[in-house]
């Protein structure tokens, strides 16, 4: 097992990552370098930086890139939004990208405050 996949939110990033893969396979041709891509690395984003930080030495570098991975999702969802009002998901499979996003991010944000309070906790007992 790699040290990341203990990760509920590498997990659930994992899943969603999946998730926004097969969705946007019917897209249409002309977005594969558009929307397809963004959306598809945003989501891939997420899930390898909270990989790349599970390998980091300090807390400090695996908040850093956990810092990414929320951003990504932040992106991602606006995403879901548009092309959801666009009409190149449907209302269901938009709300159900939104929900796994959403737990994603939770989990990532948990994550990210645990991480925190290492790195503090770190710092202090240095000083």
């Amino acid at each position: 097992m790699m040290p990341y996949e203990r990760f509920t939110a590498w997990k659930a990033s994992h899943e969603l990552a999946l998730a926004v893969y097969r969705s946007t396979r019917s897209f249409p041709k002309e977005e594969l370098f558009g929307l397809t891509s963004q959306m598809r690395r945003a989501a891939f984003s997420a899930a390898a930086n909270i990989a790349e930080g599970a390998a980091k030495r300090g807390s400090l570098e695996f908040r850093r890139v956990l810092d990414i991975a929320i951003g990504s999702l932040s992106e991602l969802s606006y995403a879901i939004l548009f092309v959801t009002e666009l009409g190149l998901l449907a209302q269901e499979e938009g709300r159900r990208l939104e929900e796994l996003r959403s737990r994603a991010g939770k989990l990532t944000w948990g994550l990210y405050k645990t991480v925190s309070r290492r790195a503090k906790q770190a710092r202090r007992a240095e000083s």
